[in-house]
């Protein structure tokens, strides 16, 4: 696997729909639709504010992973919309740990200090992922106010760059 991590472009717009829906609609039973979330729609008008970016993980030229970054001011941003096809998971491969790298290699670039997260109690392997990855579990009370909190967000984790 040639495996490329690049900044989305408009000819990804259903690699990505095509990836993250059924991860989130069939692995995990979320009832999404792809109408409830606009952001995907206009992936660069949405994340490629400030410092925001949205990357594509692709094997040749199909998407098999994704990453977001929404800056949300005070040099914090948050973690959004990372995907990884199933049989791209898993240390051998390190799709995830290539899109994450990225991201935080962007945010540390753009002098941001913190990265959140919110995620679902169900992504069990994902928790264990941002853990093992220098996150640290971060109490809901204690988010910045202006942190864009998804309704199915239940768990959040916090990065600081500044270490």
């Amino acid at each position: 696997m040639n495996i490329r991590i690049l900044p989305y472009a408009d000819e990804h717009l259903l690699g990505v729909r095509d990836l993250i829906l059924p991860i989130q609609q069939d692995e995990f039973a979320i009832p999404i639709t792809y109408e409830d979330q606009p952001d995907l729609q206009n992936i660069a008008s949405t994340y490629r504010k400030g410092c925001g970016e949205f990357w594509v993980a692709l094997d040749g030229s199909d998407v098999v992973g994704s990453i977001a970054l929404i800056d949300f001011g005070q040099r914090q941003a948050a973690l959004r919309k990372m995907f990884v096809k199933q049989a791209y998971r898993g240390r051998e491969v390190g799709v995830a740990t290539k899109l994450l790298e990225t991201l935080l290699s962007h945010a540390r670039h753009k002098n941001l200090d913190e990265v959140y997260l919110g995620t679902t109690s169900s992504f069990l392997a994902a928790h264990r992922f941002y853990e093992k990855t220098g996150f640290d579990l971060f109490d809901e009370a204690d988010l910045p106010a202006a942190f864009p909190k998804m309704a199915v967000d239940t768990r959040f984790y916090r990065y600081l760059l500044t270490r």
